[in-house]
């Protein structure tokens, strides 16, 4: 079953293919728009609130990956690419404009829909008002535990579905080191070295918004052997 409500963005310049995924995730019970490409994605976004883009990587004019680069200027919504290339370096390049995820065409529909509703799990919950918040302090970040939200003074800090996810893992376990096999399990992905490969880029896009040095990170420490772990203050 979908997410309750969620509302999708189809952007693929395959007129059959963006019908097809419509009445399929139709079928399964989101709310579905659809664009033909990167201009008409930006119209829809600029109307409308979405829950998650699913976004094909090769279109005519502006690509995929750039138009997940621009989203993520302004947005923290979670994009997941639709590509045929195979090559890993394609797929990290989406993953640092800020992809959350990828899944290779051609794929089963079934495996979209899998992809999809664990992308929209990973979204932070909207806490009960009465809840005290807990948090970490990491220099002139904190992070809100309950809230899953991270404040640079008074600015709000966006993180993308998985960057959020990935405070939320590392929250749980402050001054432990956690290995990026156990990291890829917590994220709901399929195990293998594409995946460990892909929570790097994550970590690397993450270091740059937590770190003042992400190339000497204090926060979001790399532990030789043993994985990454997260040092508040």
């Amino acid at each position: 079953m979908s997410e309750p409500d969620a509302h999708l963005l189809i952007v693929d310049d395959d007129e059959r293919i963006r019908g097809l995924l419509q009445k399929f995730l139709i079928r399964n019970g989101f709310m579905v728009s659809a664009a033909r490409d990167a201009a008409h994605a930006r119209r829809l976004l600029a109307g409308l609130e979405f829950d998650m883009v699913v976004l094909d990587v090769m279109m005519p004019g502006e690509d995929g990956v750039s138009l997940t680069r621009s989203i993520r200027e302004t947005m923290a919504t979670p994009i997941l690419l639709l590509t045929a290339k195979a090559e890993t370096e394609d797929r990290i390049a989406g993953l640092e404009a800020g992809a959350d995820d990828y899944l290779s065409k051609p794929f089963e529909p079934k495996e979209l829909l899998l992809r999809i509703n664990a992308i929209l799990r990973r979204m932070p919950e909207t806490p009960a008002e009465e809840a005290a918040p807990k948090l970490l302090t990491l220099g002139e970040f904190r992070y809100d535990i309950e809230r899953g939200e991270m404040w640079r003074g008074e600015e709000l800090v966006r993180l993308t579905a998985t960057e959020s996810q990935l405070m939320r893992i590392f929250s749980k376990m402050p001054g432990e080191a956690i290995s990026r096999a156990k990291l890829v399990e917590d994220l709901g992905r399929d195990k293998g070295q594409a995946q460990e490969r892909a929570v790097d880029v994550q970590i690397t896009r993450l270091r740059r918004k937590l770190e003042s040095d992400p190339k000497q990170p204090r926060y979001l420490q790399t532990v030789r052997g043993a994985g990454y772990m997260l040092a508040p203050d």
